[in-house]
């Protein structure tokens, strides 16, 4: 099943309310996940321009952007990045992928 990168920050009335009452939102988000067919993976508190970040297992593109929408319209996300992550054997089966296309890159006349 294809992983997900997931990047959230919380918008500053999220965060007052966690400040006012922590809660572990990876339990929030957990049900969630496995309703659009996922698995939760682990999450982190962060510094910097994410909050929270962690690792999602999806089904397809699809569910995944159905998750990062969930996420981003309820309201308490200032922001959400979902990046798809290879896995070292699928990047090395792009790069052989990429050097066997033909790709030409453009030239500057000299």
């Amino acid at each position: 099943m294809p992983t997900y990168l997931v990047q959230v920050s919380y918008s500053a009335e999220a965060l007052a309310a966690l400040i006012k009452r922590p809660q572990n939102r990876a339990d929030a988000v957990r049900k969630p996940i496995e309703k659009l067919g996922g698995k939760s993976g682990p999450f982190w508190l962060a510094f910097g321009d994410y909050d929270i970040v962690g690792t999602v297992e999806m089904p397809d593109n699809t569910s995944a952007a159905a998750l990062a929408l969930a996420f981003a319209a309820g309201g308490g996300c200032r922001n959400v990045k979902t990046t798809p992550l290879l896995s070292v054997e699928e990047g090395l089966e792009a790069m052989k992928k990429a050097g066997t296309c033909g790709y030409k890159p453009a030239q500057a006349k000299t």
